[in-house]
């Protein structure tokens, strides 16, 4: 190996600390030593003296006896304690002690001369010179024996690296067999024609396929023969080619010795030779990879379907709102006549049903409005079992294989009710009304330490394929006849699951069943018994002033007739800007009614707080078409009642919102009082 050409040393250079509390000394101390070029540096007491020892080498201190604080002895007395300082020439500089005793001190704590003041600017530098120059070929003498070290030291890296280097050559194909061993690529050589024979294969192939390398060096059809035969033309195809491009890369898959088929990625180059050439490539195992981008391939359509579902059914539910609003406001004045009470009961029956509908469209799409709470999992499914024995009719038998525990979950147990309804009737469906269906609860353990709850349907009927089970969430997909279902009840279920955190899977074997596993986030708190249903008594009335913003003119008119027929003084603003409009005059309002998304760029979310900004007091209840414009919004405060809702169902919220405002002004006047 050429040694390098070593670059010329950097010119050596002194450096002297002047320690004095006096800048005039300090000022002349520098004047007398500049001429020498050495570079001066100034210390204004001892302490910062020491910081700078600490950093930088001197050649020579010219230290001061008499400074406040810490005096020249104690700082000598530190500098010589110090390994790194003990050598550094100290010479004390002192206008008042002169007698034998202080200069005696003075050698003793280290100093090599004592030069008294006022300095003579002569005898200073001659002083200085000297130990200065000392110290530099002091430095001289260090940088040669560096220097001589480090020619050793790269005599003997060089001697170690031409060892290292044979022994590298030697061991050579040992560590590249094992590096080949130890990666998840198969490397292969094989011949030009057909059938491809190959001439070489890496033992990599054994825990990839099962079989060992030597199989398909001495079988010739191995390769080939055990290609999916779907996939056999278009190998063929790539192979041919690679004589004539000089590279290739296929994809396929193969049938392994445990009988089940991998996707590999087979790709190389074509080397030519005197006997016609080689084919030398590579095998990557893509299964999983394959299977991964399927997965997520499947997440982003389900989630493409959700915003297009939820979209369909937030407009939906505007037009919900007026039907069902609107009937019922008919119905209660044409009581007398049965023909139209029997008309309008059909149009609010069928409104309801398009109200179910879009309740499953937006469970599915996750933008629906859940109440969690804590519940038992085991003590919900035996509450609700009778309610699905009545489901799925005496010829199904259900039985349970409950865990021996409670099994607490944060869940809305009323969605979570519809979802086990409505996989038990998927699978009444699928087993023709009779067979076994099992409800199984168990405690998962995830591998980052995370406890799970599950919930397992389990059923005996006809099974599904692999295609069906991949689209089987998907809403209006059903395997059903024409009138039998919508398809949307496991898209409930796949929409709930998800918006409560948890996952839903299947897995299922035509001819043997079908299984459906949801898996919940567990918690450690425990269910609160005072919990009690919301009664729905009549519509309760009121005398307050409300102003209503709406941007559809329909829903507009509706909420201002119910509203006006429960007894509350309305007033109505299209937008943000007219609302606050309104709110900036004299007119006093006990509630804002307001929708979430609006025209003119202010939600509902924005408006209200702007409104309890100009008026503290003011009450909020705000509406959506579904639980997403809400909660795109961002965090807020506000109560949100759902579209559609009933006459009922808003007097109540109104009350609810306002009677809290009611207890408070009460309060306050009491504290008042």
């Amino acid at each position: 190996m050429a040694r390098r050409a070593r670059a010329a040393p950097p010119p050596l250079t002194a450096r002297v600390l002047i320690v004095d509390d006096d800048e005039r000394n300090a000022f002349a101390a520098s004047e007398a030593l500049e001429v020498l070029g050495h570079e001066l540096v100034v210390a204004r007491s001892g302490e910062e003296a020491l910081r700078l020892l600490l950093t930088q080498e001197f050649a020579v201190i010219l230290l001061d006896l008499h400074m406040p604080g810490m005096d020249g002895y104690e700082t000598a007395r530190l500098i010589r304690e110090h390994p790194r300082t003990r050598d550094t020439p100290i010479v004390f500089v002192t206008a008042v002690f002169r007698d034998e005793a202080h200069i005696f001190q003075a050698y003793s704590v280290g100093a090599v001369d004592v030069v008294f003041k006022p300095v003579d600017p002569f005898i200073l530098r001659s002083k200085v010179a000297i130990l200065a120059d000392l110290h530099l070929k002091t430095l001289e003498v260090r940088r040669q024996a560096e220097e001589r070290h480090s020619l050793l030291e790269e005599n003997a890296r060089i001697s170690e690296e031409k060892l290292a280097a044979e022994l590298a050559l030697r061991s050579a194909r040992e560590r590249q067999d094992a590096i080949l061993k130890s990666l998840p690529v198969v490397f292969t050589s094989r011949a030009s024609v057909h059938p491809y024979a190959a001439l070489f294969v890496s033992d990599s192939i054994t825990p990839l396929t099962g079989f060992e390398p030597n199989r398909f060096v001495e079988e010739p059809e191995i390769g080939l023969g055990r290609i999916h035969p779907d996939d056999v033309p278009g190998v063929l195809d790539c192979l041919m080619q690679a004589s004539e491009t000089g590279a290739y890369a296929c994809e396929y898959r193969w049938q392994c010795a445990d009988g089940q088929y991998r996707t590999f990625l087979d790709q190389g180059v074509w080397v030519p030779d005197e006997d016609g050439g080689q084919i030398l490539g590579t095998l990557l195992d893509v299964t999983e990879r394959r299977h991964l981008e399927e997965q997520l391939t499947q997440a982003r359509k389900m989630e493409a379907v959700g915003q297009l579902t939820g979209g369909v059914a937030h407009d939906f539910n505007n037009l919900l709102t007026v039907v069902l609003g609107n009937a019922d406001i008919l119905l209660r004045r044409v009581e007398d006549d049965p023909r139209v009470v029997k008309h309008l009961g059909a149009i609010r029956a069928a409104a309801e049903r398009g109200q179910t509908l879009t309740r499953q469209l937006l469970a599915f799409s996750r933008r629906q409005q859940l109440n969690p709470q804590v519940v038992d999992l085991n003590a919900l499914i035996l509450g609700f079992l009778p309610l699905l024995r009545q489901a799925v009719g005496e010829a199904v038998t259900i039985d349970l294989a409950l865990w021996d525990e409670p099994l607490h979950a944060s869940v809305d147990p009323t969605h979570l009710e519809t979802a086990l309804l409505n996989l038990a009737v998927n699978a009444r469906d699928a087993m023709d009304n009779r067979g076994r269906l099992v409800l199984t609860t168990e405690v998962e353990n995830g591998a980052d330490g995370a406890r799970s709850v599950l919930i397992r349907v389990s059923d005996t009927g006809s099974g599904m394929s692999a295609e069906v089970a991949e689209r089987i969430f998907e809403p209006f997909y059903t395997t059903k006849d024409v009138g039998l279902g919508s398809g949307l009840g496991l898209s409930q279920v796949y929409g709930f699951v998800n918006q409560s955190g948890g996952q839903v899977t299947v897995t299922s074997t035509p001819g043997e069943g079908a299984t459906f596993e949801l898996v919940l986030p567990a918690t450690d708190e425990l269910p609160d018994a005072t919990a009690l249903p919301a009664s729905r008594g009549d519509a309760e009335r009121g005398s307050e002033r409300v102003l209503i913003v709406e941007d559809d003119p329909a829903v507009l008119s509706l909420c201002l007739e119910m509203l006006s027929g429960l007894g509350y003084r309305c007033e109505v603003a299209a937008d943000g800007d007219g609302a606050l409009h309104r709110l900036s005059g004299d007119q006093r309002y006990d509630l804002l009614f307001s929708d979430v998304i609006m025209p003119g760029g202010m939600n509902g979310i924005q408006l209200a707080r702007r409104a309890q900004a100009l008026r503290p007091d003011l009450r909020v209840l705000l509406t959506s078409g579904y639980l997403g414009e809400a909660a795109q919004q961002g965090p807020h405060e506000f109560p949100v009642i759902d579209k559609p809702y009933e006459r009922a169902d808003l007097a109540r919220r109104i009350r609810h919102v306002l009677s809290r405002k009611d207890v408070e002004d009460e309060a306050r006047l009491r504290a008042e009082g």
